[in-house]
């Protein structure tokens, strides 16, 4: 009966990123420069993977997968918020915040699955070398990877699916550059109770829960190399982690902090957000390329192979 007192919104108002036209401007650059080294960096990457025969192991198989989510992860929200710095009226529609809540929560639940696949493989491929063709078998590694994907998407559309079910109405401003489902449930005039619990839920599954595996697998790994005799034995052991372990920390420690702070719309909770949606997809090919020996080996041989074909 109450909610009939209410009218009912079709649009919010984005005001994340809201300042005066020359910062916005400047802004636009910004997010268009990152979102461009994005594409460019994780294609790359994907390209690279599939060209180059040497890489055609587990390691680099979540590896692509990974760039393919960051590619999905940045064209989720930025694209909107390349066109919202553009305009006067920063709008997004009911149904399209809702679509947005959705795919981020999907991309951002996968990503955090395969971090913890990819630490597993680490643990598997330094704690028991003369065992790793046997435990990261084809059929295990196609399994983990098409796992992710379906925990993702379940959660997502669990969450997302309650959230239909809302009503929203007066309140229509979110203090932030895009939708995430802990901007959208205060706006809503509906007992929001079992999307937090949902949501709540889905932060312990995803953020905290495969976190723990991550910590467990490098509890292991780190135990493993110290117990290495020679110091070029633990450096090559270390050298083969300390790319995944960046991965791991940029994302992680962003995603759980946005997560876990009140939803106020205070500028660390927007360098929380633009740090694990736009800052970790760009830096995590060139973590995987910079530091990564076989990614630069494979790198050297396509230019070879490109140049040679040129020349002849």
């Amino acid at each position: 009966m109450a909610l009939r007192n209410h009218s009912t919104i079709t649009e919010f108002i984005l005001l994340g990123l809201d300042a005066a036209p020359h910062v916005q401007a400047l802004l636009f650059v910004f997010v268009l420069v990152i979102y461009l080294l994005t594409l460019l960096g994780n294609l790359m990457l994907l390209l690279v993977i599939r060209a180059d025969s040497h890489l055609h192991i587990p390691m680099y198989f979540f590896l692509s997968h990974l760039s393919f989510i960051d590619l999905c992860f940045s064209s989720v929200t930025v694209p909107k918020m390349l066109e919202n710095l553009l305009s006067q009226r920063k709008t997004i529609s009911v149904r399209g915040c809702l679509a947005q809540v959705f795919f981020v929560s999907v991309t951002a639940g996968t990503e955090a699955c395969l971090l913890s696949v990819m630490s597993y493989d680490r643990y598997a491929a330094i704690c028991h070398p003369l065992l790793y063709g046997q435990i990261m078998s084809k059929q295990l590694f196609m399994q983990l990877v098409w796992g992710s994907w379906g925990l993702g998407f379940l959660d997502a559309l669990i969450n997302i699916l309650l959230a239909m079910n809302l009503v929203f109405c007066e309140a229509q401003i979110i203090h932030h550059f895009s939708c995430e489902m802990p901007s959208i449930l205060p706006l809503s005039c509906s007992d929001v109770s079992r999307n937090i619990i949902a949501l709540l839920c889905s932060t312990l599954l995803h953020g905290l829960g495969t976190f723990l595996l991550v910590f467990l697998s490098y509890v292991h790994i780190i135990s493993t190399i110290l117990s290495i005799s020679s110091t070029s034995g633990r450096s090559k052991a270390f050298s083969t982690c300390s790319s995944h372990l960046s991965a791991v920390t940029l994302y992680y420690g962003s995603g759980l902090l946005r997560y876990l702070i009140p939803n106020s719309g205070s500028p660390m909770e927007m360098i929380f957000s633009v740090q694990y949606t736009m800052v970790t997809p760009m830096l995590n090919p060139l973590i995987y390329s910079l530091k990564n020996k076989e990614v630069k080996a494979a790198i050297r041989r396509i230019l070879e192979k490109y140049f040679q074909h040129i020349r002849y």
